[in-house]
């Protein structure tokens, strides 16, 4: 039976709830035990597959076809357990849950409440495959107090009081704000963020409080005295010179250890961290160093390409090399000359994305990169543009499109009806939601013998994770092929193309899916790390 811990957090949202539960999920693996990390939403979405990234940043995919919250790209990278549905619930797909049930008479004539048919609900969620882990590490979104939040606090209040302490532990993440002009830490926050966590029942075990300066001893007394902890639980988080220093800096102040103390373990082992070293180590110290423009639409948010901007460090660490990430919005090249903000790049990525805004500049920055042949990566809607921007300029089909925004007189990129998974096959309406109907998850593809893809991947068949609606139409691939844009990706029944290339261009490969879900720092994925060396070659050419 796994021993659950539950991170909660107070204050202020963004302080880092997913990456200290990713990292203490690390630290936990590193030491031996097995882990498996949650996510609970207290939003009314049933996912956050129709949230602009503008909104909720990412959307992070898993293999089994779940439209997920970003922490679970963090959990992916930090312990390598890939995540699946059972790992992230929203309290729309809660209440839809239990609505679904009352209106096929599950309730037995009951009346359906909040306590305790919607927090049975959670707890049920929560509890899924526990006995399959020795940890089983819980996130709850958003702050103590929000009230949409208040039945996940509920719920994990009850299951504290069903487990015990032998297997139940509170995390709380607060804030301890630097007052600049008082020249001092205030620890007020954090105790009205523990008053509210007690008022709803939870007494935390572990405090994690963020600061931008080092928490003196005396102020950590004054926080365990005022919050009932020991002072050795509180626990500082200070900002880090990479996130991927978290469980290293994180075991240095004792949190993994206090957690296993409130368990009543002592004597585990002490966690195996040379491989984060290593890590740190190649990030903080670059034998060189490459420029990358990312030229897409969402640039106003760090947090809406979040899995990309990782995996473009894990190329980095694949060549000793950092990656300098220069984020564009694509809507600039439609008023300037894309050449004033590509000249000095080692490599173009345009990434994925929705609707028409931004999309003729995404051309002209695929233009430049085939004309001046620097590296080129297009990733999902990043495919589409350069289809495009073959099929206009060198098929000369003048007009082509893409059927999402219009009906162009070619329309090269077109709603796919009907494909196949596995040995089903999966179909999609025109007029269906928006939300959950997009090709999502693993898919399998075969590669052409002998194409860059297949050298890169050292493999003639690959598994990776989709989340999109729109695909190359295979009836114009054999006019593109003609000007040197061959397939050399496709899906096992051969009708959707997955992944194209110029065979003759120093580095320029597109590819429908999101190879960038499935890149770890220990393991970078190959397509990344490979794009990041022809950046490195290119560098030395400029």
């Amino acid at each position: 039976m796994a021993r659950l811990i539950f991170i909660t957090g107070g204050v202020v949202s963004s302080l880092g709830k997913g990456l200290a539960s990713a990292a203490l999920g690390a630290l936990l693996q590193a030491r031996g035990y097995r882990v498996r990390l949650r996510k609970l939403d207290p939003y009314l979405n049933v996912d956050p597959g129709t949230m602009s990234p503008f909104q909720h940043g990412e959307v992070y995919v898993t293999d089994d076809g779940a439209e997920t919250d970003l922490d679970l790209g963090h959990y992916e990278r930090f312990t390598a357990v890939s995540s699946a549905k059972s790992d992230n619930i929203t309290a729309g797909s809660i209440y839809q849950r239990v609505i679904d049930k009352e209106r096929k008479g599950g309730y037995l004539g009951r009346t359906v409440q909040v306590i305790p048919h919607v927090t049975d609900a959670i707890k049920e969620f929560v509890m899924t495959g526990e006995d399959e882990v020795d940890f089983l590490l819980v996130e709850i979104g958003g702050t103590v107090g929000d009230i949409e939040g208040l039945p996940f606090f509920e719920a994990i209040r009850q299951l504290g009081n069903e487990l015990g302490h032998e297997r139940a532990a509170f995390v709380h993440l607060t804030l301890v704000p630097y007052i600049e002009t008082a020249g001092e830490l205030k620890t007020k926050p954090t105790q009205h963020s523990v008053k509210e966590l007690r008022s709803i029942g939870i007494q935390p075990d572990i405090l994690l409080c963020r600061a931008s300066v080092p928490i003196p001893e005396d102020e950590r007394r004054k926080i365990a005295l005022f919050c009932n902890v020991r002072k050795e639980c509180v626990i500082q988080g200070l900002d880090f010179p990479t996130i991927y220093s978290a469980p290293i800096r994180y075991h240095q102040e004792g949190f993994d250890t206090q957690v296993l103390k409130v368990f009543g373990i002592t004597d585990a082992p002490e966690p195996d961290l040379s491989r984060w070293n290593w890590v740190v180590d190649r990030v903080t110290n670059p034998e060189g160093e490459v420029r990358i423009a990312v030229v897409g639409k969402y640039m106003q948010v760090k947090d809406s390409y979040k899995s990309l901007s990782e995996a473009l460090t894990h190329g980095g660490l694949a060549n000793n090399v950092k990656v300098h990430m220069d984020w564009i919005d694509s809507e600039i090249f439609e008023r300037d000359d894309a050449a004033v903000y590509l000249e000095n790049v080692h490599g173009i990525l345009v990434p994925g994305g929705f609707g028409e805004r931004g999309t003729e500049g995404k051309i002209e920055a695929v233009k430049f990169a085939r004309e001046r042949r620097v590296p080129f990566f297009g990733i999902c809607y990043g495919l589409h543009m350069a289809v495009i921007e073959a099929a206009r300029d060198l098929a000369g089909l003048e007009g082509a499109g893409t059927t999402e925004n219009g009906h162009p007189r070619h329309p090269v990129i077109a709603l796919m009806t009907e494909w196949t998974k596995g040995n089903a096959i999966e179909t999609r309406k025109e007029d269906a939601d928006m939300g959950g109907t997009m090709r999502l998850g693993a898919y399998t593809a075969m590669l052409k013998p002998g194409s860059r893809v297949a050298e890169i991947y050292g493999a003639n068949e690959i598994s990776e994770r989709h989340r999109h609606r729109y695909e190359v139409n295979v009836g114009y691939t054999r006019q593109l092929a003609e000007h040197g844009f061959q397939v050399s990706g496709w899906s096992p029944d051969g009708k959707l193309p997955e992944i194209m290339e110029f065979p003759d261009h120093p580095w320029f490969i597109g590819v429908q899916f999101h190879p960038e879900l499935k890149s770890r720092p220990f393991a970078p994925h190959p397509l990344f790390a490979s794009f990041v060396a022809a950046a490195v070659k290119q560098g030395r050419l400029v």
